[in-house]
């Protein structure tokens, strides 16, 4: 065998033996490093609701518009509010009327109470031969009515102020109610997938508009289990959306600390664990959300909920 022909053996050798080697740790850093394609845009969905009901008489946005906190985004009608409050004006004015009734009988019969009072008073004092005993007693009884009278005027007075308290709290009701009739942006944001119309009938507590919070993006990554002990807060974060574009640098904000067991449904009959027939060497291995917080967006780049993107993790500094 000639110099020539073991050269060209030792160089194929050589060759395999670092092909070999890339090939492990490729598939060792596809194995175990922190990353993953398997990445959600997610964002805060705000479902807009009025907590009163009624027809829908104006919707001033339009599908997919941007909106910042405190705008009017679709409005009740507003006549049968108004006439509440204007039944609950009318409400007041007659309790504020019956308290003022009920003062004045309290301030008479408080009147006529110190008057009884003192005549009795005056005739228990009299000599015998001066006023029968028949007339003191009558003094005295008269007295003791004029309590009972003043005593029902009190009560007649404070329920009349309770009556204007509770009209005070219907009108502030009335009109809290005519101002819940709009339905305001809780923040900076873009409606979406919008099905409200003039017309349509909205219901208390009933959401009928859907608004992404724009400033409360952030991406759920899905790690193998088998990838979680490289995983740590704090750990820096390199998002590249589907669609292209800049990366978006990001950190890791948090891990779940659970995820759903299909083999464990909690809504059979009997509550036992239904699991499902698997083989060792074919189990996958089970996916957990990752948190990762996104510290710049480029500019330019459009997030969406639901976007598909690939997360890239640089372990931090460990202690």
């Amino acid at each position: 065998m000639t110099t020539r022909t073991l050269l060209r053996a030792a160089t194929t050798l050589v060759l395999l033996a670092v092909s070999i080697a890339l090939v492990r740790a490729l598939w060792l850093d596809y194995m175990d490093s922190p990353w993953t394609r398997d990445g959600r845009v997610r964002a805060q969905v705000v479902r807009i609701s009025t907590d009163v009901s009624g027809l829908v008489s104006d919707v001033r946005v339009r599908d997919n518009q941007y909106v910042h906190k405190g705008d009017v985004l679709y409005v009740l009608d507003p006549a049968r509010f108004q006439y509440a409050i204007a039944q609950a004006d009318a409400d007041l004015l007659r309790a504020q009327a019956q308290l003022a009734e009920t003062k004045a009988r309290m301030t008479a019969a408080q009147t006529e109470l110190a008057m009884k009072r003192a005549q009795a008073a005056r005739r228990a004092r009299l000599a015998g031969d001066a006023i029968s005993e028949e007339s003191r007693t009558d003094a005295d009884s008269l007295a003791r009515q004029s309590e009972a009278t003043y005593a029902g005027a009190v009560a007649a007075f404070a329920s009349a102020q309770a009556q204007v308290k509770a009209a005070e709290v219907a009108q502030r009701t009335a009109t809290l109610n005519l101002a819940r009739s709009e339905a305001h942006a809780p923040a900076d944001g873009y409606i979406t997938n919008l099905d409200l119309y003039p017309g349509d009938f909205a219901s208390a507590g009933v959401a009928r508009m859907a608004l992404v919070d724009a400033h409360s993006f952030w991406v759920y990554g899905y790690f193998e289990e088998t990838k979680l002990p490289a995983v740590r807060v704090g750990d820096r974060a390199r998002v590249r959306l589907l669609s292209g574009g800049e990366p978006i640098e990001g950190h890791v904000e948090s891990l779940a600390s659970g995820i759903a067991d299909r083999d464990n449904p909690t809504s059979s009959g009997d509550l036992l664990a239904d699991v499902n027939p698997i083989f060792t060497w074919v189990r996958l291995a089970q996916r957990v959300p990752v948190r990762i917080h996104l510290d710049r967006v480029p500019a330019g780049i459009k997030l969406a909920m639901g976007m598909t993107c690939t997360v890239s993790l640089t372990p931090s500094a460990r202690p």
